[in-house]
């Protein structure tokens, strides 16, 4: 039912972008998530960057409007309805919808590299293979979000290439709030949280918490966690707005990398997050953490979900899945 949702939506969202030409748009609907991955989006909110940008650009006065939504698939279902004009996700999200609308849907930029934690409460589970029926593992949506893959992807390490789904039974989806709320309570079916900052470091707070899986180890290396997206009708028809939010989420990103301190004081101001200064100032400066624009390890994740059948056609580079406003980079 979800994947004839999803493709009735891909259907009347190709049929639009046929609709002719107009001015550029006088609004910017963005969606974002939650946790330090979009910290580069909340930046741009609070510092009012594409309003910047775009009076640079000679656009007026464009009216931004933000929205937070819990998973790729949300993520993915706002983009398609047209309620808004970019969303962020996971790399997986992406590489799902570029496939189902046939490129119409393309990655706008990374922003941020960073390992994502399996993390349990179990004491019996020291690696994936300790997992039961027991266990129920939280993570933003099943079998669409990046997390949903990342597990898969270690399945079929561990188990070989036919048992990828061999874990998929012990997923839920939770928003990452609330399932960390739900694997520190101990009080709750959840044992395990597939996660992002900085949501698995408060989690290794806790010394009944250890982390299982890290899927740098799983991808062989350092990848892309989340990306923005957009749609070829919007790129085609607002060329001047979208360089615009492009260069602000630049700005945005350069602000983070010079600037640590002040982003993690405007990271605990909006998501009223109770950690501390230092903690959030310790995370964003994480070695294995990168605020980027590059993406990296990308087509990974699009060989992966192609050999297992989750998208149908296989890109033939990275650049496939981003406009081209990225591909002067030292991507993968």
């Amino acid at each position: 039912m979800r994947l004839l949702t999803l493709i009735m939506g891909v259907l009347a969202f190709v049929a639009a972008t046929s609709l002719p030409a107009t001015a550029e748009v006088r609004e910017v609907r963005i969606a974002k998530q939650y946790g330090l991955g979009y910290l580069p989006l909340i930046i741009m909110e609070e510092q009012r960057l594409i309003e910047k940008h775009t009076r640079a650009a000679g656009l007026g006065d464009v009216k931004v409007t933000w929205a937070t939504l819990g998973g790729g698939s949300a993520m993915n279902d706002a983009l398609l309805s047209n309620s808004v004009d970019y969303i962020s996700s996971g790399v997986a999200p992406l590489v799902v919808l570029w496939d189902k609308s046939k490129g119409a849907v393309k990655g706008v930029s990374a922003l941020i590299s960073t390992p994502n934690y399996l993390n349990s409460n179990n004491p019996a589970v020291k690696s994936i293979r300790d997992l039961t029926d027991k266990d129920r593992i939280a993570l933003p949506s099943v079998k669409v979000s990046i997390q949903a893959i990342i597990l898969q992807m270690a399945a079929a390490k561990e188990f070989g290439q036919n048992d990828f789904t061999k874990l998929d039974r012990l997923t839920v989806t939770m928003k990452h709030p609330d399932a960390m709320a739900a694997l520190l309570s101990g009080r709750s079916e959840i044992t395990g949280h597939l996660s992002s900052p900085p949501f698995m470091f408060q989690e290794l707070d806790d010394k009944r918490v250890r982390t299982v899986l890290n899927s740098y180890d799983v991808l062989g290396g350092p990848h892309t966690f989340n990306v923005i997206t957009a749609t070829k009708a919007f790129y085609d028809k607002n060329p001047k707005t979208y360089a615009a939010v492009y260069a602000a989420l630049e700005e945005a990103i350069a602000y983070i990398n010079k600037n640590k301190r002040a982003s993690a004081e405007i990271y605990q101001k909006a998501s009223k997050t109770k950690e501390s200064l230092n903690d959030l100032i310790k995370e964003i400066s994480q070695p294995t953490l990168s605020y980027t624009t590059t993406p990296l390890n990308v087509a990974k994740f699009s060989d992966f979900m192609f050999k297992t059948g989750t998208i149908k056609t296989k890109p033939n580079s990275w650049k496939d899945l981003f406009f081209p406003n990225v591909h002067g980079k030292q991507g993968s």
